[in-house]
C-alpha cells in the first residue's frame, strides 16, 4: 500500500503545496501612553517595570498560568506582547483587564518618582507559527494586532480620560468581540464594549473594532474625541416628564449619536457602562433595548446630557 508523498523539509506540506494551518492563539500587546515624553533616562525603567506589572496583573486575576506559559514574548521598549491559549481569551477580558487596571492603579499612587504608567491594550485572535524561537508568532495577526493598539480610538479614548482614574483602554478585534464577547463566554455584558472604526494615521489599515475601559472617565461617550464629525442636532425628540407631560428635548443622561456617514445610528441611555443601543439608518433595531428617535442627517450627531454615567 502506498502512503502521499511529503516534502521532507516540511512535514506539513503536502504534494499539492497546501500546508497545515499554524495553531491559533490569544495575543495580547500593551503600550505604554507618553512613554516617549519622558526623559530617555527613565525609558530603561519603564521597558523592565511593565512586565513586572503584567505579571503582577496576571497572578492577582488567577490566570498566573497565562503568563508562565506565554508565547513568544518580546519587549517592544515601551510595552510588551505575547500569546497564549485562545481558551483564555474571556478571562483576559475580564477580569484581567479590570486587575491590570487596579495594579496599575495602585502603582501609580504609590509611585515616588515622575514615572505613570497607563497601557493601552490591544487583543486578538488567529492562526500564527509557534516554532518556540525568535521568529515564532509572526504573521498578519499579530501585525493586525500592533495597528490596533496603534490605532486613533484607543489612543484618543485614553487621553481624553482622567489619569488619576482611567489607567487602562482595551481595544479588541473584532474577531475577538464576536467568538468571545458576542459569544457570551466573558463576564462582562457586550454593551460594555463600543464599537470603532480603527485607523491608523499614515498606516493603510483600517477595521471593525471594539473598545473597553474597565474604570471609565471624562468624555467616554463624546464620539468627537474618536475624531469623527460631530453637528447639533436642532431637532430634539419629545418625551414625557415625570409629570406626564411631553416635553422637548433628551431625558436626562441620554446619548444620541447619529452616524450617518457610516450607516449606523447609537442611541440609549448613559448608566455607568458603556450602553449605546444600536439601529440602522432605516430606524430597525439591530440591539439593545430599542428606544429613542432617530434623526436623519450628514456627519454624526450627539445630543443629551453625556456626563450621566461617564464619569
Amino acid at each position: 500500500m502506498s502512503t502521499p508523498a511529503t516534502a521532507s523539509a516540511d512535514p506539513g506540506r503536502s504534494r499539492d503545496g497546501s500546508r497545515a494551518l499554524p495553531p491559533y492563539r490569544g495575543i495580547v500587546a500593551v503600550d505604554a501612553k507618553d512613554f516617549t515624553g519622558y526623559p530617555a533616562v527613565e525609558h530603561g525603567t519603564i521597558s523592565r517595570i511593565i512586565p513586572q506589572l503584567l505579571q503582577e496583573s496576571f497572578r492577582r486575576a488567577g490566570l498566573g498560568e497565562v503568563w508562565d506559559n506565554r508565547r513568544f514574548p518580546n519587549s517592544t521598549g515601551d510595552g510588551y506582547v505575547f500569546g497564549f491559549d485562545p481558551a483564555a481569551m474571556p478571562f483576559v477580558i475580564h477580569p484581567w483587564t479590570h486587575t491590570l487596571q487596579q495594579v496599575l492603579t495602585e502603582f501609580n499612587v504609590h509611585s515616588t518618582g515622575a514615572v505613570r504608567i497607563r497601557l493601552r491594550v490591544s487583543l486578538h485572535i488567529g492562526p500564527l507559527p509557534d516554532s518556540g524561537d525568535a521568529y515564532g508568532g509572526n504573521g498578519t495577526p499579530r501585525n493586525d494586532t500592533h495597528r490596533l493598539l496603534d490605532s486613533r480610538p484607543v489612543k484618543a479614548i485614553l487621553a481624553s480620560s482622567s489619569e488619576n482614574v482611567t489607567q487602562v483602554a482595551a481595544i479588541l478585534s473584532d474577531r475577538c468581540y464576536q467568538d468571545v464577547v458576542a459569544g457570551g463566554y466573558t463576564g462582562r455584558h457586550r454593551d460594555y464594549f463600543i464599537e470603532v472604526p480603527a485607523t491608523v494615521e499614515g498606516k493603510q489599515f483600517e477595521q471593525r473594532a471594539w473598545l473597553y475601559v474597565p474604570v471609565p472617565s471624562g468624555s467616554l461617550y463624546d464620539r468627537r474625541i474618536l475624531g469623527e464629525h460631530v453637528i447639533e442636532d436642532q431637532e430634539a425628540p419629545s418625551r414625557q416628564d415625570d409629570d406626564g407631560q411631553r416635553s422637548n428635548g433628551p431625558s436626562p443622561g441620554s446619548v444620541t449619536v447619529h452616524r450617518a456617514d457610516r450607516g449606523i445610528v447609537n442611541t440609549g441611555s448613559v448608566d455607568g457602562g458603556q450602553h449605546l443601543n444600536n439601529f440602522d439608518m432605516q430606524g430597525d433595531y439591530v440591539g439593545g433595548s430599542k428606544a429613542g428617535t432617530v434623526h436623519g442627517g450628514q456627519g454624526d450627531t450627539v445630543h443629551g446630557d453625556k456626563n450621566g454615567g461617564g464619569r
